[in-house]
């Protein structure tokens, strides 16, 4: 228990020692009563359910919806008045998941193993993410139970979460209809005290309203496209609100998948919590999809928020991380006023819980989750370790920020090998269009120390063409000129921080503002040059392709995933329009088919490091973080100049990179 919850528990054991229990009376609740009720939130679990790395093959405790629900049975010891709510991407993001949606998908009586472990634990309701859409609506709509009138949908009602999914913002393009309901009541008895000190068990009627992010129609084009539409998170909330507060319910909980953003409204709007929180008749508000907590130090000195004690413009809010590593609490302080239940916001806070308070300090997992999930786990593991090949190449993303290219080469030989094969036979004109691959690291370090690709030299299986290749996303090739080429390089580039030669204190490299799975790198007789010197829009100082500059009205074909080529990550030029293939393959399944056609993977299989920093002298040290004792992969891959400075003591670790080299 925390210190700050301490004073209000000593103040209601004392209640409950002293008081007798009454049962509530129509109308006879007076005012002034008050109960303490805990608002409770997994979010971006992404089908993690067991604390286990299959890329690793090995246990991981750093992760787990089975450790989450250690916390929340905690949580619900500590507060008897509770409601569990999930904020989506609940489905996809594991090799579970990819083997319950892609290999061996569920069958219409079979529950997903991510609901299973969830209904285990008595959810109260949750909402949609865009990862819920990856698979296609026909997935979707079968495995959250859910008939939806929609191209693809399934009319009948297949087995699904044991509690109710809502979303106002995503309408078949049929009927205009929601494909799920925009929002439900649930309702459970809380205990309550009158000023007197007396207890009570009355009723508490809490709604709830969900929202995805808009973007989903850009993001999942392939799947979306024709069958739904999509409104902003304020309009869907503007609509819907009012027949929710037609129910009368005591709290309106909003549940979205989607962050904090102070920039100008849009109907687009990826994150648009900031404006939701401030809608007439949301009192709570649950976040999800960045990646990250609130209230915690990512959100200090936003405007109108307090990333301390978790208030979005004077409403409760949350945000409990991803991955299970999180449990987000939204404890209420409820008083009657009016003959309504009121927030006390003085004695409301919110709070993010993490399963590892500590590095190796971790929670035990929740021993009823792993056997539910058994069968699935070893089947995944199994497919998983099927072998496709070997590799006499280390391919890895610790150094992917700062030139080490190899947990990319493969993913960019396969998408360019299959673009040069297939785009001729649907555009004979674009046979003689020089073909270009994008790839980005996903996995750098934003999820710990062993958030990185790691594919040693030796066999391959499956799971290394899902570690090189982390999203089900698929393939799609856009025709752009010299000056889009250069633009997108440049919008790549932002994730460098602009590095003053002069300053002798020393200087962050990375911009983690961007992401790294937003830092594309391109490959294929390509070849540039990065001056992080230069200011945002202008550091790509030299493009060329085969020896020779780029010319700014030269032709292109540049392969990258549907999510990039749609719009995702707000790259120029980017937005659908010049799309000239989308394949009906995954990326990760054309690799792995890549790497089964070439046996042996050598260096002379991948393609050259296409990019370098340009020269640059600084007076004082440029440092960046990255996983501890990995110099000598460094050194191997030929980044030789870079340093580890410090040891954290967590996995983590500062490097030091000499730009002059």
């Amino acid at each position: 228990m925390t210190p700050r919850l301490l004073p209000l528990a000593a103040l209601t054991a004392a209640l409950l020692a002293g008081c007798a229990s009454q049962s509530f009376k129509p109308g006879k609740l007076p005012e002034g009563a008050r109960a303490d009720v805990a608002i409770l939130e997994t979010t971006d679990i992404h089908a993690n359910v067991l604390s286990y790395d299959y890329y690793k093959l090995k246990p991981d405790s750093s992760l787990g919806y089975e450790r989450t629900a250690t916390l929340i049975r905690r949580a619900r010891q500590e507060f008897p008045n509770s409601f569990l709510f999930d904020s989506g991407d609940t489905i996809q993001g594991s090799v579970l998941a990819d083997y319950q949606a892609q290999v061996k998908p569920v069958a219409c009586d079979e529950e997903l193993a991510i609901y299973t472990a969830m209904d285990a634990l008595g959810y109260d309701g949750g909402t949609a993410g865009n990862h819920e859409f990856n698979y296609g609506l026909s997935f979707l709509s079968q495995v959250t139970g859910t008939p939806m009138n929609v191209d693809g949908g399934r009319s009948d009602r297949c087995a699904g979460p044991h509690f109710p999914l809502v979303l106002a913002n995503v309408f078949s393009a049929r009927d205009g209809a929601p494909i799920f309901k925009p929002w439900a009541v649930v309702e459970k008895n809380v205990e309550a005290y009158t000023p007197d000190g007396s207890k009570m068990s009355v009723p508490l009627k809490v709604g709830i309203i969900g929202f995805t992010p808009p973007p989903i129609m850009e993001w999942d084009k392939q799947n979306l496209e024709g069958k739904v539409t999509v409104t902003g998170v304020i309009e869907a909330a503007k609509k819907y609100l009012p027949e929710l507060q037609a129910q009368h319910p005591d709290l309106i909980v909003a549940v979205l998948h989607g962050g904090l953003d102070t920039n100008t409204y849009t109907h687009e709007m990826e994150n648009g919590g900031w404006y939701l929180a401030v809608v007439p008749g949301v009192d709570v508000l649950l976040l999800g999809h960045s990646h990250t907590e609130f209230p915690g130090p990512h959100y200090k000195g936003m405007k109108e928020v307090d990333a301390e004690r978790g208030f979005v413009r004077g409403t409760p809010a949350v945000m409990g991380g991803f991955f299970g590593k999180d449990l987000g609490v939204v404890k209420l302080a409820l008083t009657r006023k009016d003959g309504k239940w009121a927030i006390d916001k003085l004695q409301t806070h919110s709070e993010v819980r993490p399963i590892c308070p500590q590095k190796n300090d971790c929670v035990l997992a929740d021993p009823a989750i792993a056997p539910l999930v058994a069968k699935a786990h070893q089947a995944a593991l199994a497919h998983v370790n099927t072998p496709i090949g070997q590799s006499r190449v280390h391919m890895s993303s610790y150094f992917a920020d700062v030139g080490n290219m190899t947990a990319l080469a493969a993913v960019n030989a396969a998408q360019r090998d299959y673009v040069m094969t297939e785009l001729p036979k649907a555009h004979p004109e674009l046979a003689n269009v020089p073909v270009v691959a994008s790839a980005a690291a996903f996995r750098t370090g934003f999820g710990g120390p062993d958030d990185y690709t790691d594919v040693a030299a030796g066999p391959l299986s499956l799971r290394s063409a899902a570690d090189l290749y982390f999203y089900p996303n698929t393939l799609a090739a856009v025709k752009i000129d010299g000056a889009g080429l250069k633009a997108w390089l440049e919008k790549s580039a932002e994730r460098f921080n602009r590095i003053d030669p002069a300053q002798t204190a020393e200087q962050p490299l990375i911009n983690e503002r961007l992401p790294g799975f937003n830092f594309d790198q391109i490959q294929g007789d390509i070849a540039y040059t990065i001056d992080v010197s230069k200011p945002v829009g202008e550091r790509i100082t030299s493009l060329r392709w085969k020896g020779k500059a780029v010319d700014a009205k030269q032709a292109f074909i540049v392969v990258t995933n549907n999510y990039r080529a749609s719009g995702g990550g707000n790259f120029p030029g980017l937005d659908g329009h010049n799309i000239v293939l989308s394949a009906p393959d995954g990326t990760r399944e054309i690799l792995a088919k890549w790497i089964e056609r070439h046996r042996s993977i050598t260096a002379k299989d991948l393609p050259a490091t296409s990019w370098h920093f340009a020269p640059l002298k600084t007076r004082g040290p440029v440092v960046f973080k990255g996983a501890a004792g990995k110099q000598a992969v460094a050194q191997a891959a030929g980044i030789k100049n870079v340093r580890q400075v410090k040891d954290h003591g967590d996995g983590t670790a500062t490097y030091a990179i000499d730009l002059s080299r």
